[in-house]
């Protein structure tokens, strides 16, 4: 098992601050510390040793920070896979980019969302050869949110941001567990997703397993504080709670 990290995207909602930096390395806590280096930290915390972080924008910032994670943390490696298309398609083509290091097994965390490490610790606890999402069933669902809708056993039917949000059950947070039995499966629907259109998410490779017979599971992460950011506001907030980890 790995942890994996998607950190390719330019975020240009914070620009200034993301002119040429990732948006996962701008500060959240003091002048330095960003979510990579939280989440980083947090994949050591939980005894993982091996981590692969798919970068596109600003990705010599990254690798410049890379000798830093492997001096912290005794026994990991940091291995960097380049999305060339980074900066003109989404990332469900970033994450089929990590196709080759996920097969043995993934933690995938996105690299704009910041969490504690106990949602770590629970996704990696998950047993079972299907793709599980950590969703926050308790959080107010607005528009821009990536809402899910569940069956009885809490299994995924529906993902999209385009769910309205009366009728959807939570939020999924941006971390996935793909143990090995589930990883060629998530490839080929990764690949069907991009190849139709490659502005597309790869929350609609879920969708496309779901739609072709293959259960996707979810994790209730309970009542936790943690945020996605993707302006200012955001950035805020997660500066707000980063100490609080």
């Amino acid at each position: 098992m790995i942890g994996l990290v998607l950190a390719a995207g330019a975020g240009r909602r914070l620009a200034p601050l993301t002119d040429d930096l990732p948006k996962a390395l701008v500060p959240v806590l003091g002048d330095t510390t960003s979510i990579l280096d939280v989440t980083v930290a947090h994949f050591a915390a939980a005894g993982l040793d091996r981590v692969v972080i798919v970068t596109g924008h600003a990705a010599d910032r990254v690798a410049a920070r890379v000798p830093a994670w492997t001096s912290a943390y005794a026994g990991l490696s940091v291995e960097l896979v380049h999305n060339d298309h980074a900066l003109d398609w989404n990332n469900a083509y970033s994450l089929w980019c990590a196709r080759e290091h996920y097969r043995a097994g993934a933690l995938l965390c996105n690299g704009d969302t910041l969490h504690p490490l106990g949602v770590q610790r629970q996704l990696l606890d998950v047993r079972g050869d299907s793709v599980c999402l950590a969703v926050d069933r308790h959080k107010t669902l607005g528009e821009e949110e990536m809402k899910v809708q569940l069956d009885a056993a809490g299994r995924l039917r529906r993902i999209s941001k385009r769910l309205d949000p009366a009728t959807a059950d939570g939020e999924y947070i941006g971390v996935t567990s793909i143990p090995p039995g589930a990883a060629a499966a998530l490839t080929a629907a990764l690949e069907t997703t991009w190849r139709r259109d490659p502005q597309l998410y790869y929350e609609d490779a879920y969708q496309e397993l779901v739609d072709t017979g293959t259960d996707v599971t979810t994790a209730d992460i309970g009542v936790v504080e943690w945020t996605e950011v993707d302006d200012h506001t955001d950035l805020a907030r997660a500066r707000e709670i980063a100490c609080r980890y």
